[in-house]
């Protein structure tokens, strides 16, 4: 990876996304150079890292939701500010003079249904830290349209990795991208590290590593039916998950079950695999990639159920692909083009999302 001493121009972006997921792991900081050239976009990855959330931070988050209104803009600037300062170190450390800062945030609420999302992590903060144009608050905009607001990665798997032929990402939920009838369509399948990890907690671990827990139990066909017919399946995208759904749909089936963690997660791994076979297109390359892609029991059941031929990336592609694509919508959005698509998220149109923070002038 080089650095970047000096800003771009033309048809040359350096981009720095941020990520932070359902599953908690960590913020996602990636540096990325964007090149266009007759209509077609390529990227470098120049720098990427994960830093991992103390304690505090990570119970901060976690328990959000349940703060009042006061408290939660706290949160909301102190997050921004916790972004910006991390965003600092890792541009000074690696010398890298980025044109913009894209950031996705923390979501606390996403509930479309309801017409609200709200990701913690103020723009504002993040651009006075760091004294950089902000791209940040992406998904408010498109649920004001009537959107689901969510997935919004489907326009890079467009762009940017146009040669497969569909898109499936394993984070906290997974969801997929792909072509249809000349248009691109997406949706968030099943909760994956989301409840794995609920699961791995419950006994003392932190994550399920390598699927070993899950690995130790027996599929249970009862739960198996429950989860499976859970009416979010049924329904048609466009369509987005949230932890409101976890928590009212989700959670009440698993903690009703008096089967062992180990057998709850066996029936979840089969469960996960049964519904992301179920959405994939039946045929063409899959690329995979999210946190769960290095969870070898979890590939093992999607190889069982999965027909397509699946592409795992390089683990810098698998890791910060959703931070990379972010650091893409926030360049498209700088840029005024469109960025979010009607036909994935149920909006009234297409639309540039995102809200422009200015940086700071000498």
């Amino acid at each position: 990876m080089k650095a970047h001493t000096k800003p771009r121009s033309g048809n040359s972006w350096l981009v720095v996304g941020t990520m932070s997921g359902t599953s908690l792991d960590g913020l996602d900081l990636t540096a990325v150079e964007f090149r266009r050239s007759e209509n077609r976009w390529n990227f470098s990855i120049e720098a990427a890292e994960t830093v991992k959330y103390s304690n505090d931070w990570e119970e901060k988050l976690r328990t959000a939701p349940e703060l009042s209104g006061e408290k939660l803009m706290e949160l909301h600037n102190a997050y921004g500010q916790f972004t910006g300062q991390q965003i600092n170190r890792f541009i000074k450390t690696r010398q890298l003079l980025p044109d913009l800062i894209a950031s996705h945030g923390h979501t606390v609420f996403h509930q479309p249904e309801k017409g609200f999302t709200f990701q913690a992590g103020n723009g504002d903060c993040i651009a006075a830290e760091t004294r950089i144009t902000t791209v940040a608050d992406f998904r408010t905009g498109d649920v004001a349209l009537g959107g689901q607001g969510a997935p919004l990665v489907p326009v890079g798997d467009k762009f940017l990795f146009s040669e497969y032929e569909s898109c499936l990402n394993l984070g906290g939920f997974a969801n997929i991208s792909f072509e249809q009838n000349g248009k691109r369509i997406a949706f968030d399948i099943c909760p994956v590290n989301f409840i794995l990890n609920d699961l791995a907690r419950k006994l003392g671990k932190p994550f399920d590593e390598n699927g070993e827990l899950g690995r130790q139990g027996a599929t249970e066909n009862q739960l198996l039916e429950k989860l499976n017919k859970l009416k979010f399946y049924s329904q048609s995208p466009p369509k987005s998950l949230g932890k409101e759904w976890m928590d009212s749909h989700f959670f009440p089936v698993i903690e009703a079950s008096n089967l062992s963690v180990q057998d709850k997660l066996r029936t979840t791994y089969e469960h996960i695999a049964i519904q992301i076979a179920k959405a994939a297109p039946g045929t063409g390359k899959m690329l995979v990639t999210g946190g769960g892609t290095f969870n070898s029991f979890l590939m093992e059941r999607f190889r069982q159920h999965v027909k397509n031929e699946m592409v795992i990336p390089t683990p810098e592609i698998i890791n910060y692909k959703e931070a990379l694509v972010f650091a893409f919508l926030g360049l498209l959005r700088y840029l005024g083009e469109v960025n979010c698509y009607a036909s994935v998220t149920g909006a009234k149109r297409d639309s540039s999302a995102g809200v422009i923070f200015p940086g700071g002038v000498d």
